[in-house]
């Protein structure tokens, strides 16, 4: 079953634009360069974000988002739990984020 899981950050005021911009390139980047254990390959099965753009202003001061599409909860439990690649990623967000937050779900399931 597919899982998606979607990452919001707030980035540290002030922070400059090109930091932000390297952080969401270094973030989708993370489809191509976390590999599978056993099949060596990606594992993502898709990963796209942006800047927030809704005119709703219910944001709670997020602006960027990603939505990662895995094939599998243990795909994702991978990524979240073991890969070096991601771990490595996460801890170079520090100084650099003021709020990250991760919803997680299997589509259809309530």
């Amino acid at each position: 079953m597919t899982v998606i899981h979607i990452v919001f950050f707030k980035f540290t005021a002030g922070l400059p634009s090109k930091e932000v911009a390297d952080v969401c390139s270094r973030m989708i980047a993370l489809s191509q360069k976390c590999i599978h254990p056993q099949t060596m390959r990606p594992y993502f099965k898709s990963l796209g974000g942006g800047r927030d753009n809704s005119p709703e202003g219910q944001q709670g001061g997020f602006t960027h988002g990603f939505v990662c599409e895995f094939r599998s909860v243990e795909d994702r439990d991978y990524y979240v739990s073991q890969d070096v690649v991601h771990q490595d990623f996460v801890k170079s967000l520090e100084g650099k984020t003021k709020n990250v937050r991760a919803l997680d779900f299997e589509p259809g399931k309530f």
